[in-house]
Order: C-alpha cells, then sequence, then structure tokens
C-alpha cells in the first residue's frame, strides 16, 4: 500500500481506531533502530506523554495520547505535553487528527528541513526551531562540520504542546525538568512550554558561539604567530560556512519572536509574552556576534593570505639575488669558454688566477649589497 493512501486511510479513521491502525501498521513498517538514544523503550516516535495540571505533572493516560487527553479534557483542566522524534507518516496522521492540527502544517512537520519560523494556524501556533550543537575537535575532522544541526516543531494549542524533534541531539529532556522544577511558570499553560523551548534552543546557540570564538581564537594565534603561513585555509573556510548556518537559524527568529511579545495571542498568556522579549533580546546579541564573528574571520583570511603573498616575495626575491650572484661567474665562464685561438688572455701565465679572482670579488659583493638591502 503506498504511503500517501495509508496516511489517508489513517486519518478518515477514528481516535481510538486510528491509534490501532496505526499500531497494526507499525507492525508492518521495517524495524526501529533501539540504539538510537532518542526513541522509546518500545521503539515508537512518542518519547514522552504527560499531562500537567497546575503546574504539577500528572500521570494520566500511560503514555497513551487519546486517553491522555480524554481524561484531561473530561476534567477541564491542565494541558498535555506530547513529545515525538522523527514520526512517520502514519504515526503523526493519527497525532493531528486528535488535535486537528493544520495539513501544512503537518506536513512541515514530517518533512522536517524548513526554515525557522512562527505562523498561526487558527488558534493553534506552529514554531520551527533549529537546534545546533558544537563537534568535537576528532568529529570535526572526520566529518568537515564545525557545528551539527537538528530541528525542533513545535504545535500550540489551548490545551496541548506538541513537539517533533528531528535530529540526533537537541532533547528536550532538560527543558522538561527546568520547566516542571518551576510549578508558577509551568502553570501558566502551553506558551510557557513554547517559551522555555525557544530559551533553550537559544541558550544551545549562543553556547555554540562560545566554542567558536574559541576556535576562532586559536586560528586568529595560529596565524599571526611566527610560522602561521603554514596554516591551511581549509581550516578557516568550515567555520564561516558554520556561521552562516547559525545566521540562518537565528535570524527568521528575531521578528517572529518581537511579535510573539508584543501582541496577543489566544495561546499566548499575558504574563509570558515579556519572557518572548527576553528571547528575542538573546537573539538579537548572538546574531550581532555572529556578524562580528564573520567580520574578524574575513580580516583574518585576508591578514594569512597577505602573509602568504610577503613569504613568497621574500623567497622570490632570495630566488633572484642567487640568480644574480650565479650569474657573474657563469658569464665569465661562458666568455673564455668559446675555445676562439686569437683570444690574448688564454696564453697568459695569470689569467686563469686573474678570472677566478674577479669571479670571487664579484660574488662577494653582490652577496654583501643583498644582504645589506635585505634579500639575502
Amino acid at each position: 500500500m503506498p504511503k500517501t493512501d495509508s496516511v489517508r486511510r489513517v486519518t478518515r479513521l477514528g481516535r481510538v481506531r486510528g491509534l490501532r491502525e496505526v499500531a497494526r501498521l507499525a507492525r508492518r513498517r521495517r524495524p526501529v533502530d533501539l540504539s538510537h538514544h532518542a526513541r522509546s523503550p518500545l521503539g515508537s516516535s512518542v518519547v514522552d506523554c504527560v499531562v500537567y495540571r497546575e503546574g504539577a505533572r500528572v500521570h494520566d493516560g500511560g503514555g497513551d495520547p487519546a486517553e491522555a487527553v480524554e481524561r484531561m479534557r473530561r476534567k477541564g483542566s491542565g494541558f498535555l505535553w506530547l513529545g515525538l522524534h522523527e514520526p512517520t507518516d502514519e504515526e503523526f496522521a493519527v497525532i493531528a487528527e486528535l488535535f486537528h492540527l493544520h495539513p501544512l502544517a503537518v506536513e512541515d512537520a514530517v518533512e522536517a528541513h524548513q526554515r525557522p519560523k512562527v505562523e498561526r494556524y487558527g488558534e493553534t501556533l506552529f514554531a520551527v526551531f533549529k537546534t545546533v550543537r558544537h563537534v568535537g575537535r576528532e568529529e570535526f575532522v572526520a566529518g568537515g562540520e564545525v557545528v551539527g544541526t537538528g530541528e525542533i516543531m513545535v504545535f500550540v494549542g489551548e490545551d496541548f504542546v506538541v513537539t517533533v524533534r528531528h535530529g540526533r541531539h537537541g532533547s528536550l529532556g532538560p527543558v522538561r525538568e527546568h520547566l516542571e522544577s518551576e510549578p508558577a511558570r509551568l502553570a501558566q499553560g502551553p506558551s510557557a512550554v513554547l517559551h522555555g523551548i525557544a530559551d533553550h534552543v537559544v541558550d544551545d546557540v549562543l553556547h555554540v558561539i562560545e566554542e567558536l570564538e574559541g576556535d576562532i581564537e586559536q586560528i586568529e594565534a595560529e596565524v599571526f604567530a611566527e610560522n602561521g603561513t603554514r596554516v591551511e585555509p581549509g581550516r578557516i573556510y568550515p567555520l564561516k560556512r558554520e556561521l552562516l548556518e547559525l545566521r540562518r537559524a537565528l535570524v527568521p527568529l528575531g521578528h517572529p519572536l518581537h511579535l510573539l511579545a508584543g501582541r496577543p495571542y489566544p495561546v499566548v498568556a499575558a504574563e509570558i509574552r515579556p519572557y518572548f522579549r527576553d528571547v528575542s533580546d538573546h537573539v538579537s546579541r548572538a546574531t550581532e556576534q555572529i556578524s562580528a564573528f564573520d567580520d574578524l574571520l574575513n580580516s583574518i583570511l585576508q591578514a594569512h593570505l597577505a602573509r602568504i603573498r610577503v613569504a613568497q616575495n621574500e623567497d622570490l626575491r632570495k630566488i633572484t639575488a642567487w640568480a644574480a650572484i650565479i650569474a657573474v661567474p657563469t658569464m665569465v665562464c661562458g666568455v673564455y669558454g668559446m675555445n676562439f685561438a686569437p683570444m690574448p688572455e688564454l696564453p697568459w701565465r695569470y689569467g686563469y688566477g686573474l678570472a677566478v679572482g674577479v669571479i670571487a670579488v664579484a660574488c662577494l659583493t653582490l652577496h654583501r649589497g643583498f644582504k645589506r638591502n635585505g634579500w639575502l
């Protein structure tokens, strides 16, 4: 059965029947890599499914989203936070039906590789964040990347938060633990989770920028060292490429975060809006740092190329000086090696000694002159 037909079939089913259909289809698809640290022990895309009421964690539903939502809405309070990691079309189709998610946002969440953004679909907000991490030196040498990237998609409704994560890093476990340690803020509802994720992502970018600063300082020290011309330009270009990746992850978020801070949205609590302003300020600061580092790398690269040109000019001058010195004996020996009989100097008794003396004096004079002018 084609994948699109499976999605349509699951979407047309009810919530409970849809979940059963997902389980049946999951048994038919290829085995899940349980060694992947981000997957749940059951091998599904569901990482965590928790209901929060008045800022406290409530274990409703036993990890079953449909049952958790039914109990939560029956009590009329609280919200559900459902965390997913790289769900398939079949798995996410039932989630989209359960929370009435817009098809365009669902397509973006499943396919990934989206531009960072915040969009509104009716009463639901859809946000896309780029996650980053600094790659270790061993991984950098092997893979050629300084910064690894991933994505987090967030659906925020009146009583639910659905997070979809792509990539092998950027776990939201620390965000969940931090929010659970502040019940008063978590009691503000799903918008508190959205702010926590945005703040976590931007903080990770700032941490990566600090790591890149260390790499840039190291390259700068090597370039301006005594043997700085030995630094490979190939070490500078990857840093510029990764700074561009960071800029793509941050710059598009500036305007949406500013709107979340200043414009009222039904799913964003008024008490949370000032926190988005703080995240927006962090984005502006990080963007300025990225621009400054990019300019610094441009300067380092230009200085490195200039030092290479200077070194090449010095080598060329040395070669030219020695060529001029060698030209003197070459010329004298060439003249007297023509073997013409009527050359008056050839039968002279002191001709050989005089020729050798002239060559030596001329070579020493040229050597001294080049040495004085810094050519040797």
